[in-house]
This record gives C-alpha cells, structure tokens and sequence, in this order.
C-alpha cells in the first residue's frame, strides 16, 4: 500500500490550504508524534481546539462511556448530554448567556447566530436588514459566514457565495497597522466610531447584529485596546443592535480567562463556541440571553447532529478539566512568561515588528524592515519550517500570513514555554544570515 501523501493526494479533494508534510499518528498533552516516532511539541493544537490537551483522559473516557451508551438519536427526543452540557456553560458563560443551542461546528453557530438575531429584530418590528462585521475578521467558509469574515484572500473566485446580502464591514483595531493611520493611545480608539457611522449611514434599514471576534485568531492575533470594546458595546446599546461575541478560537481558557469577553466586561446578546469546546471532538454552539431566546419559536433552527451525545459528553468533560485543573489560570501565568520571552528576541531582531495577545493567544508578527513594516511572508513560513525541524510545531497566519501564531495545549508547562522561545530565537536568527533558511 502506498504512503499515506500519495493516498491522501488520490482520494481527498485537494481544496485545503497549504499543508504540512507530517504525518501524524498519535497525541498525548501537548505532544504529538509522527510515523516514524519523532516526538514534536505542538504549539498550535489543532489550530487552537486542544485546550484540554490531546487525549485527555477525562474527555477519552466519557467518549468511551458514552459510544457504549447511547449514540446518536437527534433533540426531536430528550436526552441528558446537551442538557447537562447546557448547565455546564450556563455557569461559566458570561451572565447574559443564558440558553444553549447545539451545532457541528464554528461556521454552523455563526450563521446560527444571525439567524437567530434576525428572528429576534423582526419580533420586535425592526427590518432585520443588515449585520455589521469587522475587516480582517474570520468567522468561517461556509456562505453567510464567509461573507461576515472581512477578508478577501478566502473569497477568491467565489463571486456571490461570498457576498450575502446585508452585511457590512467597518474597520478593525489593529493597532500595529492602524487603518486610520493613528498611534494608540492618542487615536483615542476613533476606530469604534466607525460602528456608530455604519449604522447611521451605511444600513439603509436598522442594524440587527455586530458580529466580532474579541480577539482576531486568523487575522493574525489582533488584539484590540481594552476601550475599543467598551466604546462598541456603549453604541450597540444605544442603538439597540444585538452584540454577537465570536468565541469560536478564544473560549475555554485559551486567552487566560474562560472567556475572552471577560477581558472587556462585556456581556453579549448572542456567543458563539467550538473548536476547544469538544476537547477535540467537532461541536459547535450558540449562546443567547433570555430576551434574545423569547423571540425564538420551536421548530425555528435545528440540526440533525446538533446535540450528539457523544460529542456533547466530551465537551462537559473537557470543561470540567480546564476548571478543574484551572487551566486558564495556568494559560494567563504562561501567556506571560511567552509574551516576556518573546519580547526580549523582539529587542535584539529587527524582523519581529510585533508581540501582542492574551494567554496562551500569541501572535508574533514578522517584517522585513520596522520603519515601513513590509510584511515578511516568507521569512514567516521559513520559520515555522525551522521550528518543526526542531520538533516545534507552531502555526502561520494573519492578513499577509507573516505572523507566527502560538497557541499551544493548556497543559504546557514553563520548560515547554522557554524551549519555544528559544527555538523562534534560533529559527529568525538563521533567517538574518546570508542564505538562512
């Protein structure tokens, strides 16, 4: 039989982005191994969905139990795993977020959201007719969700799928590459006001939804200043538009509080979850508050699969660990030892223009020169390419795809934080010299 490259080239549809040629076969906390048993740290997890680590053995065992259990039978029954799953986020969610709907996936409760934030604008006699989002957000491929995500390299060629009716974008605190060509603080986060001006000027009805992310993950880690947020949420109020808070890559203790939200005390109208909340099983979810929920009427959204127990027991237990073992205390004390390490090689080479996020969240932004900040792209990917020769496993993102994008397991400790440093130190170093690679 031939290798598994080749068989994944003849029977797989060949639409991902680019790859890395590893071929993974097992994974145990925050360390995965390849098929010849080389052992890598993962600083990545699966692009941010192993909070909990992988194959936690409290998430292993409750998929056991369950699969021996009970499967699959859909919500037109009742069955206890989404309820209790449902109690579970009630208690840690922020408390506007009181009632739960179970999706597949990110994208899923995205457009779920909407929907839902649509239902509630029409109960309440406004038109529904537009949602306002940021530039540079992500918030997933699938139609209405690729629409809301501000950025076009993943709308190539897709000519309407692409482009839902009724959303509109406004500009996105990126503070590193200010849109408005301000320096924070003195801009006064004057990019907040653009909300208030889409609203009055660009919807021709009345705004149902803004829809962000508290931290941009695929933008490349664009983390907002504190008031950004604050200003936001004091115009959706006023406005009487729906907060829509994408916690899909930020939620379950990955930003160093169970919810990115918390970092700005905002209580949204609508959230949505996935990625780590199944502790590495695919579930996705939307979190509404009371008032948004009585404007919901039965059979208004469902899905075969939203619900699964399985997928809902690994999720109530992957929750229990990170409370349990306090794992967002833990990402908030390692975040910091990161983004201090970080910041020092950062002094010292000139082509890292940039340290920002929260928690284990950390974006390392590259540039071939300080003064005009020319996106170093390749540079990026050659780095990431050095680190996996070191067995560091790390991720490449952002806008012009030159940021190094850090978010490990939970569970790593501060060797596994020091050896990472160490190794972005080696991997940009050899880039400065002649030939470096």
């Amino acid at each position: 039989m031939s290798g598994v490259f080749e068989r994944d080239s003849k029977y797989l549809l060949q639409s991902l982005p680019s790859r890395t040629r590893l071929h993974i076969t097992r994974g145990r906390g925050a360390r995965v191994w390849d098929s010849s048993g080389r052992e890598y740290l993962d600083f990545f997890s699966g692009i941010a969905v192993n909070n909990v680590g992988h194959c936690h053995p409290r998430v292993v065992e409750a998929v056991k139990k369950q699969a021996e259990t009970l499967m699959h039978t859909s919500l037109l029954y009742y069955i206890d795993p989404p309820v209790r799953l449902a109690e579970k986020l009630a208690e840690i969610t922020p408390r506007s977020i009181s009632r739960f709907f179970f999706a597949n996936s990110g994208a899923e409760a995205v457009e779920g959201a909407v929907k839902l934030a649509k239902k509630y604008a029409y109960k309440n006699r406004k038109s529904a007719s537009h949602v306002i989002a940021l530039d540079l957000s992500f918030h997933g491929r699938t139609a209405l969700a690729l629409t809301l995500t501000g950025q076009h390299k993943y709308k190539h060629g897709l000519g309407a799928f692409a482009n839902y009716p009724g959303v509109v974008h406004v500009a996105s605190p990126y503070c590193y590459r200010c849109p408005l060509g301000l320096d924070y603080p003195r801009c006064g986060v004057k990019c907040a006001e653009a909300l208030e001006d889409a609203i009055n000027r660009r919807t021709p009805g009345e705004a149902t939804a803004f829809i962000a992310e508290p931290i941009q993950g695929e933008g490349g880690i664009i983390t907002p200043p504190v008031e950004y947020f604050k200003k936001v949420n004091e115009v959706c109020g006023r406005y009487g538009v729906l907060f829509i808070c994408d916690e899909v890559q930020t939620g379950f203790g990955r930003t160093g509080r169970l919810f990115a939200a918390e970092h700005y005390g905002l209580e949204p109208d609508l959230m949505t979850m996935a990625k780590a909340l199944g502790g590495g099983l695919p579930i996705g979810a939307i979190g509404v508050s009371e008032e948004v929920a009585s404007a919901i009427d039965a059979g208004d959204h469902f899905s075969t699969f939203g619900g699964n127990p399985v997928a809902c027991a690994a999720a109530s237990a992957a929750i229990e660990a990170v409370l349990d073992e306090m794992l967002h205390e833990r990402a908030e004390k390692l975040g910091r030892m990161l983004m201090d390490g970080l910041k020092e090689v950062q002094e010292e080479l000139g082509l890292i223009g940039d340290v920002r996020g929260k928690g284990l969240m950390v974006g390392v932004e590259l540039v071939k020169d300080r003064e005009t900040k020319e996106p170093a792209d390749k540079e990026a990917a050659k780095a990431a390419e050095h680190a996996l020769r070191e067995g560091v496993i790390i991720g490449v993102g952002g806008v012009y795809k030159n940021v190094l994008r850090l978010q490990p397991p939970l569970v790593i400790d501060e060797n596994d934080v020091n050896r990472v440093v160490e190794t972005i130190e080696r991997s940009i170093r050899s880039l400065s010299k002649p030939g470096g690679t």
